[in-house]
């Protein structure tokens, strides 16, 4: 019998009661269950739990540099961001949090919320994450920024990043990557799956077909490292530099993501030699022949 493709959806529940691990966040604790590729955490803080006295020390970062993506069941959080901003998440709240932050609960209530894009991570040194691995990494960045800011102005432009940033998170979420930062009219990704990378570029670009902006795109499998929820190592410079070669509406690979490839359906056409930085010699880059569908 062949092995099972976790990367098609299928029936699978788990209970926080018993989690696969739990992190230790001082005066809070995260649970965390694995549905195949996706982590969940339930994490609960204590009355008086702070970021900066219970988990920073921990993590060596003078702010917590982890992206949180959850919805908030009971108590109370405020947070304070790095560039001033303030909010206060209750229960039954929604919410979004960027890096650069510090956090603390107030009252009385045990604060309890389900994480989602934080949940692997947040709060484990570097051993506990086992943060070095195979990863396919995608970048991306909108074609001619610069000239499209002075040709439509700061309020269209402002508008239409924010519907770029809203439909590239939509297929990063829908393909299974892990949004790792932005870069102000871009974005780095990293994936486990080489074809879920690509496959989630080209629908990238076809999200954004009716809008008067234009993307590249560009992805290496390397070695990476995990450290303060930003990526390190050769890999991550060698997918820019593959970026940077794209043009607009079109995807890239390195020949070592070419190669891990073969069998997923998807066809390329070499685009020539070129330097590639952190990677000795010139090594062949390669253009996705774009398909009709691209599902996850």
């Amino acid at each position: 019998m062949g092995r099972q493709n976790r990367s098609v959806p299928r029936l699978q529940r788990k209970n926080f009661g018993a989690p696969e691990r739990t992190r230790d966040l001082g005066r809070g604790r995260m649970d965390v269950v694995d549905l195949d590729e996706t982590a969940i955490g339930r994490m609960t803080l204590q009355p008086g739990w702070r970021w900066s006295t219970d988990v920073a020390p921990k993590m060596g970062t003078k702010s917590c540099q982890i992206r949180h993506l959850g919805a908030a069941v009971g108590g109370h959080l405020h947070i304070v961001t790095e560039d001033g901003g303030e909010m206060d998440v209750r229960g039954g709240d929604a919410y979004e949090i960027p890096p650069g932050h510090d956090a603390w609960v107030v009252g009385d209530v045990p604060w309890e919320a389900i994480e989602y894009a934080s949940a692997r991570v947040y709060g484990a040194t570097e051993d506990e994450a086992g943060v070095r691995s195979l990863g396919t990494i995608l970048m991306t960045d909108i074609v001619g920024s610069t000239a499209a800011l002075e040709r439509v102005g700061d309020t269209k432009w402002h508008s239409l990043l924010l519907a770029h940033n809203e439909r590239l998170r939509t297929q990063i979420d829908r393909f299974g990557g892990r949004e790792m930062r932005t870069t102000g009219d871009g974005f780095q990704v990293l994936f486990t799956g080489a074809a879920r990378g690509v496959r989630c570029a080209s629908a990238m670009i076809d999200a954004l077909s009716d809008l008067d902006i234009r993307i590249r795109a560009g992805l290496h499998t390397g070695d990476v490292e995990l450290s303060a929820g930003s990526l390190h190592g050769i890999a991550v410079h060698a997918a820019a530099r593959v970026s940077a070669l794209a043009g607009p509406s079109e995807v890239l690979v390195s020949s070592v993501t070419r190669d891990l490839l073969d069998g997923s359906g998807l066809t390329f056409e070499e685009r020539g030699l070129h330097e590639l930085k952190g990677l000795s010699g010139a090594r062949p880059v390669f253009a996705l022949v774009r398909v009709a569908a691209a599902s996850p």
